[in-house]
């Protein structure tokens, strides 16, 4: 399983004072050193952390895959044709939300989100979408023509007991052997931190997981290197 790092928050940290520090691209070359095999970036349509300017400089620097989160909106899908990631992950979006707070509805928009993909796919843009552990968001991001999905992991990270999480664990470990049938890439994320990350870890469908608060929250304490270090360990123990 590979990880990859969200250097969303190191850009928060920024923007809180409109300086140019910490860096966010200084960041994702510390998480390579230490490990991360991706770098994760979420360029939102208020700009409230990543910046274009960080996107590009990201595509210019970087050594591993860079995963450019972002709406299916005109304005954002014009850059990422001009900016060209490995991997565009279409995920919903709200003015109003602190953090993306569940998956696309593939079913419902599905021809906007069709024709998204084809656009990107255009530039040789792999595709991927963040979606619920359902059945039919799975069916309607293959029928899309994406080429990954993303599993929306926060309801197993947010349960409040062990049945909860085993419930939802078990969503997610069937979604992704589905996606895994249907001839789709299977990546997981969100909410995911250094005490519950190893069952995801353990479900062998899954090729990546992403992660960004805890790695930054865990920076603080003991530097970005040592906390990409640490969650690498774990995301490589099973």
């Amino acid at each position: 399983m590979r990880l990859a790092v969200n250097i969303d928050h190191i850009a928060t940290l920024r923007q809180a004072r409109g300086d140019q520090q910490p860096d966010p691209v200084a960041a994702a070359h510390i998480a390579e050193r230490a490990g991360a095999e991706g770098v994760v970036c979420h360029l939102r349509e208020d700009r409230r952390h990543v910046q274009e300017s960080d996107v590009r400089r990201l595509r210019q620097t970087i050594k591993s895959k860079l995963d450019l989160e972002m709406a299916a909106v005109e304005e954002i899908v014009r850059f990422a044709m001009e900016v060209v990631p490995d991997l565009v992950t279409l995920v919903p979006e709200r003015r109003e939300e602190l953090t993306t707070e569940g998956g696309l509805d593939v079913r419902a928009h599905l021809p906007l989100i069709a024709d998204v993909v084809k656009q990107l796919h255009e530039k040789k843009i792999h595709v991927s979408l963040f979606v619920d552990p359902v059945p039919d968001q799975v069916e309607a991001a293959k029928a899309s023509g994406s080429d990954k999905i993303e599993i929306h992991t926060g309801e197993y990270a947010n349960a409040q007991s062990e049945d909860e999480q085993r419930r939802h664990l078990q969503h997610i470990r069937q979604i992704a052997e589905l996606g895994k049938r249907l001839g789709l890439g299977v990546n997981a994320g969100h909410g995911l931190t250094y005490d519950n990350v190893l069952p995801i870890v353990r479900i062998s469908s899954i090729d990546e997981i992403s992660i960004g608060h805890a790695i930054v929250t865990r920076a603080v304490f003991v530097g970005m290197e040592r906390a990409v270090r640490e969650m690498v360990q774990l995301v490589k123990s099973h």
